[in-house]
């Protein structure tokens, strides 16, 4: 295999993605999350991990995926960016395996808007490889709070 790149593997509407497990820092089951008021659709709360508060995401929100609400059966992967933690909402886990990156197609016709702008690329088997680094870098996650003078 070459250039492999190790991902976690998660469902996400009944679709298979993956995200490069440099980027993951710990996997927790979704408990206790307190809802964030006036953040876009896609923030759907924080959560204490050990003391840290983190912003959850759900992706499935943010990249337009078919939605059934959450419960207590979901996880939350934590994703460490350059300057920030956030956890990321996922129906099921997988698993960590590795993939060729020389194997990813760029796109599938059946991916568009923002599944196909944060796309890393997909598998034969149909896994879609999030660029997570994009995803974080996207200024709509960052919620910025200024106060009028």
């Amino acid at each position: 295999m070459q250039n492999p790149i190790e991902v976690l593997e998660f469902s996400l509407a009944q679709e298979k993605y993956a995200v490069e497990s440099q980027y993951v820092r710990e996997i927790h089951p979704l408990k206790e999350m307190t809802p964030l008021p006036c953040t876009p659709p896609f923030v759907v709360g924080i959560v204490n991990v050990r003391g840290r508060l983190v912003p959850v995401l759900d992706l499935k929100k943010f990249l337009d995926l078919p939605e059934k609400g959450l419960t207590d059966l979901h996880f939350i992967i934590l994703v460490r960016g350059e300057d920030f933690e956030v956890g990321i909402v996922a129906d099921v886990i997988v698993g960590v395996h590795s993939i060729a990156v020389d194997t990813l197609q760029p796109t599938l016709a059946t991916l568009t808007g923002a599944r196909s702008e944060f796309l890393k690329g997909v598998t034969a088997e149909r896994l879609v490889v999030l660029d997570l680094k994009r995803i974080l870098a996207d200024p709509r996650i960052i919620v910025h709070d200024e106060v009028e003078s």
